[in-house]
C-alpha cells in the first residue's frame, strides 16, 4: 500500500452498515482538517458507493468533537490545487455527481469545505454545538464547491452573502432557521440520528430514489458542475495573489495577518 492509500485509510474510514456506506473523516488531532490524500480517500469512498449495488445510501460524518475544519493549510500550501485533476476537484466532482442519497451528520465545527460539501448532501443533521463558517474571503480566496450558486439557492441571497463575504461563524440553531440543515439534535445523538435517516433512505426503492434525486438536481446540476470548475480556476489564481499568501502564511504561523502585505 502506497503512502497516499495509507493516509487515506487512516483518516477516511469506511464501513458498510447494512445498505449504508458510512464514511468518517477521522483526523481528530487536526480537527479533521483535510489533506490532499484525504480528498483522494473521500473520492474513492464515493466511487465505491457508486459502483457497489449493495450500497443504497451514504452517511458522511466526522468525529464527536469536529466535523471538518476545512483544508489543512500547510498541506494546502505545499500542494495547492492547480487544475481539475487535483484531489479536491476530483472529490467535488464525485459528490456533485453522486446519484445515491447522501446524509451528513455534523458535530462541532464545519469550516470552509466542511460546510460547502453539505450543499451537495440530501439531508443534514447537526448537533446543538455545531457551527458553520465560510472564511474564504478572509483568506484572500473566493467561494468554492459551487457555493456561490448553491448557497443562495438554499438559504437566500442576503444570508449567503453574509456567510461568504463576512466569513462569520453561525451556530446550529441559525443554520436550521436558514435551512442550511434539516434538523438539530443533542450533540451525543447526531451520529445515531444520521444513521436512522440514511437507513430510512436505503430501505426505499432504489431506482425511484435515484430518479427523484436526479430530478431534484436537474435544474442546478449542469450549472453546479460549471460553477465548480469556474470557482476552481479563480481559487487557484487567487492563491498566488499577495492577499492569500499573507493570510494563509499568517494562519500557519499563528499570527494576525498584515494587511499591508495584501497589496
Amino acid at each position: 500500500m502506497g503512502s497516499t492509500e495509507t493516509a487515506a485509510a487512516a483518516n477516511i474510514r469506511t464501513a458498510l452498515a447494512g445498505s449504508v456506506l458510512e464514511v468518517e473523516i477521522h483526523r481528530p488531532e487536526k480537527k479533521n482538517a483535510l489533506t490532499g490524500d484525504m480528498y483522494v480517500g473521500l473520492a474513492a469512498a464515493l466511487d465505491r458507493a457508486a459502483s457497489d449495488a449493495a450500497v443504497r445510501a451514504i452517511l458522511l460524518t466526522g468525529t464527536r468533537e469536529s466535523y471538518c475544519s476545512g483544508n489543512d493549510i500547510a498541506d494546502f500550501l505545499s500542494r495547492p490545487p492547480s487544475n481539475e485533476a487535483s484531489p479536491v476537484m476530483q472529490f467535488l466532482a464525485r459528490i456533485q455527481a453522486a446519484e445515491k442519497p447522501i446524509v451528513a451528520a455534523v458535530n462541532g465545527m464545519a469550516v470552509g469545505i466542511g460546510t460547502t460539501m453539505l450543499l451537495h448532501c440530501d439531508y443534514v443533521v447537526a448537533g446543538e454545538g455545531a457551527s458553520f463558517s465560510l472564511p474564504f474571503v478572509n483568506l484572500g480566496l473566493c467561494s468554492e464547491a459551487a457555493s456561490s450558486l448553491l448557497l443562495p439557492a438554499t438559504i437566500g441571497h442576503r444570508r449567503a452573502a453574509e456567510m461568504l463575504l463576512f466569513g462569520d461563524r453561525i451556530d446550529a440553531r441559525r443554520a436550521f432557521e436558514w435551512d442550511l440543515v434539516n434538523a438539530v439534535v443533542p450533540d451525543g445523538e447526531v451520529l445515531e440520528a444520521g444513521r436512522k435517516r440514511a437507513q430510512a433512505l436505503a430501505a426505499k426503492p432504489a431506482e425511484a430514489l435515484r430518479t427523484t434525486k436526479a430530478f431534484l438536481k436537474r435544474q442546478l446540476g449542469n450549472a453546479a458542475r460549471e460553477r465548480i470548475a469556474e470557482e476552481g480556476r479563480e481559487f487557484a489564481r487567487l492563491l498566488h495573489e499577495p492577499a492569500a499568501r499573507e493570510a494563509l502564511t499568517a494562519f500557519v504561523e499563528k499570527r494576525p495577518p498584515n494587511p499591508e502585505r495584501y497589496k
